[in-house]
C-alpha cells in the first residue's frame, strides 16, 4: 500500500463541478492499494501517517503528529501510485489491485483512521475527481507499507 502524503492548509475534492469533501489544516492522503495488500499494511500506514511528526511547533521544527495537531484528513483513492513506467511510453496498473479489494481496502484506513481520532473526508471511488490542495511548506512525502519490511541502513 502506497499513500502520498501532502501538508496543506486547505484542500477540497470536486465530483461533476461539486464539492464533495473539504478539510482546512491537515493532510491529504493520496492512497493506492497494491495486490496483496491486507489489513497489516493498512494498519501500518493508517499508524505511519497519524504519528508521523510533519507539523511544526512554535520553533518551526517538524515535531507535531497529525493527531497532536488536531489536523482534519482528505483521503483519496489512487491506483496510480502503482503505475509502471519502465518500459515504453504507456503507464501498466498491472501492480493495482483490483477495484473491490481496493475498495475495501480504501474504507478500512478511513475507518482506522476515524477509529484514531481523526476527522476524515473522502473522495469517491473510481470517480473523475478534481482535488485543490493548497499545499503547505511545501511538504510531501512518499509512503510504501513495503517499506517496514526493508532493513534500516546501519
Amino acid at each position: 500500500m502506497r499513500a502520498l502524503v501532502q501538508r496543506v492548509t486547505q484542500a477540497s475534492v470536486s465530483v461533476q463541478d461539486q464539492v464533495i469533501s473539504a478539510i482546512g489544516q491537515g493532510l491529504v492522503v493520496f492512497l493506492g492499494v497494491g495486490r496483496g495488500d491486507a489489513q497489516d499494511d493498512v494498519t501500518y500506514l493508517v499508524d505511519k501517517i497519524a504519528n508521523l511528526r510533519i507539523f511544526p511547533d512554535i520553533k518551526g521544527r517538524f515535531s507535531v503528529s497529525a493527531r497532536d495537531a488536531n489536523a482534519e484528513l482528505l483521503v483519496v483513492s489512487q491506483f496510480t501510485l502503482y503505475a509502471a513506467t519502465r518500459k515504453g511510453r504507456r503507464p501498466s496498473f498491472t501492480e493495482a489491485a483490483p477495484p473491490e479489494e481496493a475498495d475495501l481496502l480504501f474504507h478500512k484506513v478511513v475507518g482506522l483512521f476515524r477509529e484514531r481520532g481523526l476527522r476524515v473526508e473522502t473522495g469517491r471511488f473510481q470517480q473523475h475527481m478534481l482535488v485543490q490542495i493548497h499545499n503547505d511548506g511545501p511538504v510531501t512525502l512518499m509512503l510504501d507499507s513495503e517499506e517496514r519490511h526493508r532493513p534500516r541502513r546501519g
